[in-house]
């Protein structure tokens, strides 16, 4: 294995060995996982690499040269082989008889399939000519923090010669297709020497005889820019100095927590976004500098950056060194209204006859000072990865403006991006969205069956989910697993007693945080208990009251608060119990505690109704299976009450009912779905009985 770079430099992780076997393709995949798995190589998805090689015809038997290139989509550092569309390389050149001028130039993607070598099902990208007609056999592109540093400033191309000499070309700014492909073949061929070329706004292309040989080139010119940087800017203030204050990281988090409930609220009217916070150093940098009010308008130059970030920020109104949080929540309405009429005015400034129609027109950052920075999207992974896009803007803006001045992409090329065609039909091509995309949900007692069955009924239908319990060890078991199945983005867990105030404050806060609020309540924390009433102690009738009325209170009277302050309504779905409605022998305690919790309901329903907030209940009956409150004592209990023993009992419930059933947290997990959904949009006060029948617990 080579070994290269100091520092924070980047280092060469190629390893001779492994590569020794791999086919030039396999070679590729390998390169490409190496440098998508360093950020300040290129973004999440950002990005593609290609090989030219020879490969076996599967209708002639011959060998042919065909181009391997990232396909449409996916990330460079985590992608299969399956991610790279191949083309022969004899039809891209014959494309170049097709092309018909700048004018024309989308319709050449139309041509692409018909270069397609051995069926591969993979759509090649709009970025296919910028890497057939560099005659080199190896090419990269990569958006490099540092190179477009340089890439955004007003004299690129004067400190690209500073930088590079005549190893590295420049180009000004092109819109990526055909023509920029011409453009790159034209500059390789008048310049055999050159090593690669920086495109203006937007990052860099590198080549090489071998895969290695590009690799480390890639390599070397991302280092020599970071270093020239780090040389010119040494001993400047970041940004032009600090203007305002950071807040302590508690602080931080718990004003994001307050203000993100209110902006999702805002903005998700005609449907439910996802929130991320980022709070590190870099965001912090420069939303407390003396340069936001002069950069932060400006937007961004990379297109992938801009794709995910819209023209421009929201900078909210918030002084960290004299802070009123309640007067910049009362802002945020006009601000965003604001934001909104700016967006929409930009769309008719630069709309084409035939331009898609106006996009969704909220921010998609937003930037607090002293506090950090929210990303708002349609799913969570997009939110963080939106955010993501924007600290590589932050340091993009932070090179250029300490060696020049940085420049974003014109309004009308940022229009012509945002609003190309090409990426009109990629979004038209995207999948449906599950039916509970865009919602968050918190469930109590999460790490138990019924919780646990339910979390996972809502992240199949691809809510985000809070799990809050009061077992550590258990939630955070339980949590892991979701994640590994769901994805780290889609849930989170915090540990909370339901009868703790603060607790449930905090996990509340929490659930704002991480994922901007809350659309779904799912109370089910709970406990059972078996006593002849005469020989229930006090303690015992209170633990009851106080875990199933007192508790089931104060998560609504939370989750209200977020839901009012969000104000596009919510649901609350009590997982109460058959013996809320049907008496039941030697358990006065938990019955009647279990009753109130479902007045409860009745009660918030009530009051939530005017605020779309609906409440509605499951009653489930002798859930045995992987519910934790049928271990230990209250299982020996019951089964002392009904002279049987575990076994017997599930069979003794199974008999009793009227369908002959048994009733499984799944079972569960699908009234709660229901009620949770908007299938249920227009139900409240309600209760659905899962329990097998039950005659004495007919809600009529």
């Amino acid at each position: 294995m080579t070994q290269s770079g100091a520092g924070n430099r980047l280092e060469n992780l190629w390893d001779d060995a492994k590569a020794a076997s791999m086919t030039e393709s396999e070679k590729l995949l390998y390169r490409s996982n190496l440098l998508g798995s360093d950020k300040r190589v290129t973004n999440y998805g950002g990005g593609n690499t290609s090989a030219k090689a020879m490969e076996v015809d599967p209708l002639s038997g011959e060998a042919v040269e065909v181009l391997w290139v990232k396909g449409s989509g996916g990330d460079i550092g985590s992608m299969k082989m399956d991610g790279f569309a191949s083309l022969y390389m004899d039809k891209l050149e014959a494309l170049k008889g097709k092309y018909r001028g700048l004018e024309h130039e989308d319709e050449m993607v139309g041509y692409l399939p018909h270069c397609t070598f051995d069926l591969n099902p993979r759509a090649a990208s709009i970025d296919t000519p910028l890497h057939a007609y560099v005659p080199r056999k190896h090419v990269d592109h990569v958006h490099s923090d540092a190179i477009i540093a340089i890439a955004a400033s007003v004299n690129s191309k004067d400190l690209t010669a500073e930088i590079f000499g005549d190893e590295i070309g420049w180009l000004p700014w092109k819109k990526p297709g055909f023509e920029l492909g011409l453009w790159l073949e034209k500059f390789a061929k008048d310049n055999p020497e050159a090593k690669g070329a920086v495109l203006e706004s937007h990052g860099l292309f590198t080549w090489g005889d071998t895969a290695e040989e590009c690799y480390q080139t890639t390599l070397d010119v991302i280092n020599k820019a970071a270093e020239w940087l780090e040389d010119r800017t040494a001993g400047k203030p970041v940004f032009g100095g600090e203007k305002l204050p950071t807040l302590p990281a508690e602080q931080r988090r718990d004003i994001a927590a307050k203000l993100m409930p209110v902006i999702r609220g805002l903005i998700s009217k005609d449907r439910h976004k996802v929130g991320h916070f980022d709070g590190q150093q870099a965001v912090l940098e420069f939303v407390g500098s003396n340069m936001l009010e002069e950069l932060a308008p400006l937007g961004t130059s990379c297109p992938d950056h801009f794709l995910r970030t819209k023209i421009r920020p929201l900078v909210v109104d918030f002084d960290p060194a004299n802070p009123d949080l309640d007067a910049t929540i009362a802002s945020l309405p006009d601000a965003i209204a604001a934001y909104r009429d700016d967006y929409a005015a930009y769309y008719d400034r630069c709309k084409h006859t035939d331009s898609p129609a106006l996009r969704d027109p909220n921010a998609v950052v937003y930037l607090i000072p002293g506090v950090g920075m929210i990303t708002f999207a349609l799913d969570k992974a997009t939110a963080r990865i939106s955010g993501e896009f924007y600290v590589n803007a932050i340091n993009v803006m932070r090179g250029a403006s300490g060696v020049s001045t940085y420049q974003g992409l014109p309004e009308q090329e940022a229009f012509d991006i945002e609003y190309w065609l090409l990426e009109e039909a990629k979004l038209q091509r995207m999948p449906k969205p599950k039916s509970l995309a865009g919602r968050i949900a918190l469930v109590t007692g999460g790490a138990g069956g019924i919780g646990a069955a339910t979390a996972e009924r809502l992240l199949r239908e691809g809510a985000c989910v809070m799990l809050a319990d009061i077992d550590a060890t258990a939630l955070e078991e339980v949590t892991k697993g979701f994640a590994a199945r769901h994805g780290k983005d889609a849930v989170r867990g915090v540990q909370m007693n339901v009868t703790d105030e603060a607790q449930v404050a905090r996990a509340f806060a929490e659930t704002a945080v991480e994922f901007g609020g809350l659309d779904i309540l799912v109370s089910n924390a709970g406990i059972a208990s078996s006593s002849p009433v005469e020989e229930t102690t006090l303690a015992l009738w209170n633990k009851n009251m106080d875990i199933l009325s007192t508790g089931y209170f104060l998560v609504s009277r939370d989750a209200f608060r977020m839901l009012r302050a969000q104000d596009i309504g919510g649901s609350v779905v009590f997982v109460a119990s058959k013996n809320g409605l049907a008496a039941s022998p030697n358990a006065s305690a938990y019955c009647t505690a279990k009753a109130a919790e479902i007045h409860l309901a009745r009660c918030l329903a009530l009051e939530g109704a005017e605020g779309g907030i609906r409440v509605n209940v499951v009653n489930p009956d002798a859930v045995l299976r992987g519910s934790k409150i049928w271990e230990g004592d209250w299982l020996d209990q019951r089964a002392s009450t009904y002279k049987t023993d575990k076994e017997g009992l599930e069979e003794m419930y199974r008999q009793r009912s009227m369908l002959k059933r048994s009733v499984l947290p799944e079972d569960i997990a699908e009234g709660i779905y229901f009620f949770a959904s908007d299938l249920s949009a227009k139900s409240t006060g309600n209760i659905i009985n899962v329990d097998a029948g039950n005659v004495q617990a007919f809600t009529r």
